[in-house]
């Protein structure tokens, strides 16, 4: 399935060096390898390779090389001042594309040896505006399954069962013990699976703490691992303009919503999480808008599950529902109160129409019609 992000990524390339970032899995490679099929001279180089690494290492690629693509290059010590130096000696016509996941990400964001040197893509899940000609029964399918390719696309229910049941292990006995020395591995592995159990709730340190048997800046610090490893990320309230919300207890959602255990609804909601996080992804990398999806919560419980924002200002709050066609009294009042564009997403909706200046809409018209 061709990934709509690869002509920009096709464009940006003319320009700078492109880093594509994600989940393991999510088809940061098979993206770099289909980008690599327009360009006569394309040379594909994985750290993990030790051949390929030796190559690396000694910078022994042709000079007419056109695209070279260097994936896990990360896990190579002092990559950073490795690619900079190669980056700024190349030749004129000589593109470079990097890949990763974890890592990349977290040691982009740590120093400036390569500012200005690259353009930053984010690759997620697979969602209804990525899917050609999309259908409610694409829908089921992201809600049962996720968006990750190869458990969307399996020929069998039980073929996706096994792919995460592999995903999910790995993630817990490479990745993260990879990614920092853990001491208790069982406490990591719990706190995963309560989290599971917990999506789309606000989400207390104390109270996760009590159930781990750990401290709650150790609940913290795991959090922190999964955002980084891309298996989790987190949506915070927001509180400009919005007087006596509360700064505290963020939502969880997954970036596989099949890893989600919870009702049709709790699904809904993270399947449409990761969509509006991958539809502000690529408004951020694409035209340089500044974006966060973030949920409205007042110490009166009125809460609206997001809200979308560009350059800190609220352009659209949402609230997911699974069959419920009556508008939220949460979402009138802040629709109502701060002059807030404001939408209603129902999955089992009989029929699209305006509500009191609200849009109550059908999930999967609403979902499709993302930019991405």
């Amino acid at each position: 399935m061709k990934r709509l992000q690869q002509e920009i990524i096709t464009r940006d390339l003319l320009r700078k060096m492109v880093f594509i970032t994600g989940p393991r899995q999510v088809g940061k490679t098979s993206l770099a390898l289909a980008i690599s099929k327009n360009f006569e001279k394309a040379l594909y180089l994985n750290y993990d390779n030790f051949s390929h690494r030796d190559i690396i290492h000694k910078a022994a690629w042709l000079p007419d090389t056109k695209l070279l693509i260097l994936d896990e290059l990360h896990k190579m010590e002092g990559w950073k001042n490795f690619l900079k130096g190669i980056y700024d000696t190349k030749p004129g016509e000589q593109q470079i594309l990097v890949t990763g996941s974890a890592r990349l990400e977290a040691f982009r964001q740590s120093g400036d040896s390569l500012a200005g040197r690259f353009f930053r893509h984010r690759l997620n899940p697979l969602t209804l505006a990525e899917i050609p000609n999309s259908t409610a029964n694409d829908l089921d399918l992201l809600l049962e399954r996720g968006g990750f390719p190869e458990p969307f696309l399996a020929n069998s229910p039980d073929n996706a069962n096994r792919w995460r049941l592999q995903y999910i292990d790995g993630l817990i006995r490479s990745d993260i013990l990879d990614f920092e020395k853990i001491h208790d591995f069982k406490a990591i592995q719990l706190t995963l699976d309560l989290l599971r159990q917990r999506v789309g709730s606000p989400i207390s340190w104390s109270s996760l703490s009590r159930d781990v048997n750990c401290s709650p800046n150790t609940i913290k610090r795991y959090v922190e691992i999964f955002e980084s490893l891309f298996i989790i990320f987190r949506v915070t309230p927001f509180h400009r303009n919005i007087g006596r919300s509360l700064l505290k207890e963020p939502k969880i959602y997954f970036y596989d919503t099949g890893m989600v255990s919870g009702n049709d609804g709790i699904r809904l909601e993270n399947l449409v999480a990761v969509s509006l996080l991958k539809h502000l992804n690529w408004i951020e990398d694409c035209k340089g808008i500044k974006c966060e999806l973030m949920t409205l919560r007042t110490k009166e419980k009125k809460e609206v599950d997001f809200v979308l924002v560009e350059n800190n200002e609220p352009e659209l709050i949402v609230e997911v529902k699974l069959s419920d066609n009556n508008i939220s009294p949460s979402l009138r009042y802040f629709h109502n109160k701060y002059n807030l564009n404001a939408t209603q997403i129902v999955k089992n909706i009989r029929v699209e129409q305006m509500v009191e200046g609200i849009q109550l809409r059908g999930a999967q018209n609403f979902l499709k019609e993302l930019n991405i």
